[in-house]
């Protein structure tokens, strides 16, 4: 069967992965079986998704991301070189969760449709899951330890709230609880830490 998406021949990617039309996967990548990629995704190199990783339509990743089982990637995410997803809140070598599920469980991790992770950026999971909202952006370097509101701009160690973007990338500055993007026209209320347009 002739696939329809591209792949450097340094890529490993195993049978039984799913990867959508239009996908690119660049050198030395892995995808593992079972992992699920939709149609128009960019995976830069040296990335492994694996096997209960899912990735949106259009999601980007750069070099050198590792995207761990229940990591799951809506469409348009950005994710910058080097970030880093977890999946375990207390990871023991000598007791791995598989074969000693009393110590715990991996984690789930949702990064909603357009958010961006910078690089260099840590996603530290939490139970029952973390959330990074829709369009969010994370900084460079930026260590998120808790879920992250739709729109919002969090930098730091650990992360905090220091702003809001627009859909478009823009930087959103609020009046009396409201906005409109001075470059796409997109507006926007906001009450406490929820953004949403309107």
């Amino acid at each position: 069967m002739k696939k329809n998406y591209w792949a450097h021949k340094s890529s490993d990617i195993q049978n039984g992965a799913k990867i959508g039309k239009g996908t690119k996967i660049w050198h030395n990548s892995q995808i593992l079986k079972g992992a699920q990629i939709a149609e128009n995704c960019v995976i830069g190199h040296n990335c492994l998704v694996r096997s209960e990783a899912k990735l949106g339509k259009g999601v980007k990743l750069e070099s050198n991301i590792d995207v761990w089982d229940l990591v799951y990637l809506e469409d348009y995410v950005f994710v910058g070189p080097s970030a880093v997803f977890t999946n375990d809140i207390n990871p023991r070598a000598k007791y791995p969760k598989k074969d000693y599920p009393k110590h715990g469980q991996w984690l789930p991790t949702l990064v909603k449709e357009g958010a961006t992770i910078g690089a260099n950026a840590t996603i530290v999971c939490k139970e029952p899951k973390r959330v990074i909202g829709k369009w969010a952006m994370i900084g460079a370097g930026a260590v998120v330890v808790k879920d992250v509101p739709d729109y919002a701009i969090v930098v730091g160690v650990p992360s905090v709230v220091v702003g809001w973007v627009c859909e478009c990338g823009n930087k959103l500055e609020f009046k009396k609880n409201k906005v409109v993007c001075k470059i796409c026209k997109r507006k926007y209320i906001k009450s406490g830490l929820k953004v949403s347009q309107f």
